[in-house]
């Protein structure tokens, strides 16, 4: 076993373990607290839920029959017809009270969120961030967003037309385990504020946190009955929840997104999904590799892994792949993991079992067919029941499900390239098409790199945040990560149905004054001439 596979010891070592912090899941997670976020929850049964740092139970949960999720939309049903009718600045402005609270009483829902999916404070920081912002943007745009548009009609001055948005009804969610609030009330915003009401299923693993955000968001004004939530096992209360939505939200796996796809397009309603991702990074022979090392620790580990935009390939021009991957692995050796309810850990845990046999699969067939490790390789049982190192591998061949398969963990493999179309060719070589990172000193090469990229999004000189951060604009995944958009005008015109209304005035769209058919057909084949020639779109 080499040093970097060995386990470190604590102190100021390398993959050390974080300073313990005061709180304890007992603190935070009181009979109290669990009782008064499950009153909402429609569910007659019981189950329960655990945090990832130690293998204990938090609390015991309500559990949602398919009866319970039906009165769960019947309810829905009736408080969104009084939503829809609430004038859109009131409800925008509902977003911007959320906004203000969520900010001020952050510290409750980190410590939910650590205790729920395992991850490192400032990992669950960033979803802190990214609901503010978006509650921020949908509370400032969405009145624009949803306002009438005119168009101009079929004759110019004598057909009056006009775009209307109507609320689709109430948007069935799913939503998954690893970023739980702004993977829930993240999506749910531009939804709500467009005069949807919601029928949520959060994993039960992690549905504390969306409990919270939804208490919160009725203390900022959202009618209680306007958002629902059900707690389930997925195979029994997901596909009751696409049997009655109006619209569906997913986002999980590529082999349930089609599943649920499949539901949905059986009962003809809308449905957008974020799927899966292997999501590559290209080190180009000009970049800063210090800066570029350092954003590949962020773009890989952040979350431990488990995040759908992280970086899982890593492309590196020949020239400077050994002086970058010395610096990479470098720096993830220092990573410092934990699982205090503080700063302070770069990493945290694996969220379950699951996760953890997938991650070790993966690692272990790739050594043993011939891959090296180069910093991590190895489970920390010493500090948590699923945690594992922050894991670089070299030398990864395509027979190895590592270099095809989402990992879903702390593992990146390292390969190399000559040429930039090289480089496009095999970040472009897998079925998904999620997120992208380009590293290069000419901003102007990186974006042209990016623009051949088949992926949603493509950051240059950042790993995910600056897209994904860049909420005025759409982000979701091509290919088999998805369908559908979210932020920006896609992210919420998709909760709304178009619909035109178009006022013929003074004269009918037909014979008229006297025409008959054939002066009438000459009469409109001149004018069609003429609003060409006047450049009328």
């Amino acid at each position: 076993m080499t040093d970097a596979q060995a386990p470190a010891k604590t102190g100021t070592n390398p993959l050390a373990p974080a300073p313990e912090g005061a709180r304890t899941a007992a603190d935070v997670v009181t009979p109290e607290l669990v009782a008064q976020l499950t009153k909402g929850v429609t569910g007659s049964g019981r189950t329960a839920n655990h945090t990832p740092f130690t293998g204990e139970k938090l609390a015991d949960l309500p559990e949602s029959t398919p009866e319970d999720v039906a009165k769960a939309f019947d309810a829905a049903r009736r408080a969104q017809a009084v939503w829809e009718r609430t004038p859109v600045r009131q409800r925008a402005a509902v977003l911007l009270r959320f906004h203000d609270l969520i900010l001020e009483r952050q510290a409750e829902v980190l410590d939910l969120i650590q205790l729920e999916t395992g991850k490192a404070r400032l990992h669950a920081h960033e979803e802190v961030q990214a609901v503010a912002v978006a509650a921020r943007h949908y509370g400032r745009k969405a009145p624009a967003y949803l306002r009438p548009k005119r168009h101009t009609g079929a004759v110019p001055t004598l057909t009056k037309v006009t775009e209307l948005r109507h609320a689709r009804g109430v948007v069935g969610q799913i939503a998954p385990w690893n970023y739980p609030l702004e993977l829930s009330v993240g999506d749910a915003l531009p939804a709500f504020v467009a005069g949807n009401a919601v029928v949520m299923k959060p994993d039960t693993e992690t549905c504390l946190t969306a409990l919270w955000a939804r208490d919160l968001l009725v203390e900022a004004g959202l009618p209680a009955e306007v958002f629902q939530v059900v707690l389930g096992d997925g195979p029994v209360v997901g596909p009751e929840v696409v049997r009655h939505a109006d619209y569906v939200s997913f986002t999980g796996s590529t082999r349930t997104g089609r599943e649920v796809a499949q539901g949905a397009a059986a009962r003809l309603v809308g449905v957008s999904l974020e799927l899966g991702g292997k999501n590559a990074m290209l080190v180009l022979e000009d970049a800063d590799i210090e800066k570029a090392a350092a954003g590949a620790v962020r773009a890989c580990f952040s979350s431990a892994g488990q995040l759908c935009i992280s970086i899982e390939r890593l492309y590196v021009h020949e020239s400077i792949a050994d002086a970058f991957l010395e610096r990479f692995a470098a720096r993830t050796r220092a990573m410092r993991l934990g699982k205090s309810l503080a700063y302070g850990a770069d990493m945290g845990s694996l969220v379950g079992e699951r996760q953890l046999e997938t991650v070790t699969r993966h690692v272990e067939e790739a050594v043993e067919k011939g891959a090296k490790v180069v910093a991590g390789g190895v489970a920390r049982p010493d500090i948590g029941p699923y945690f594992f190192e922050p894991t670089i591998l070299d030398g990864v061949t395509e027979p190895m499900a590592v270099c095809a398969e989402e990992t879903f963990g702390p593992v990146v493999s390292v390969y190399r390239f000559k040429t930039e179309d090289e480089a496009v060719e095999l970040a472009n070589s897998t079925p998904y098409g999620l997120n992208s990172s380009v590293w290069t000193k000419d901003g102007r090469r990186g974006r042209e790199i990016a623009s051949r990229v088949r992926a949603g999004t493509v950051n240059v000189n950042e790993g995910y945040a600056s897209a994904y951060g860049s909420v005025q604009s759409p982000m979701g995944g091509m290919k088999d990560s998805g369908l559908g958009r979210r932020h920006g005008s896609e992210g919420i015109l998709k909760y709304t149905e178009a619909q035109t209304v178009a006022q013929q005035r003074l004269l009918p769209m037909a014979p008229s004054m006297g025409m008959d058919d054939e002066k009438y057909a000459q009469f409109m084949s001149r004018s069609l001439r003429l609003m060409k020639a006047l450049r009328f779109k």
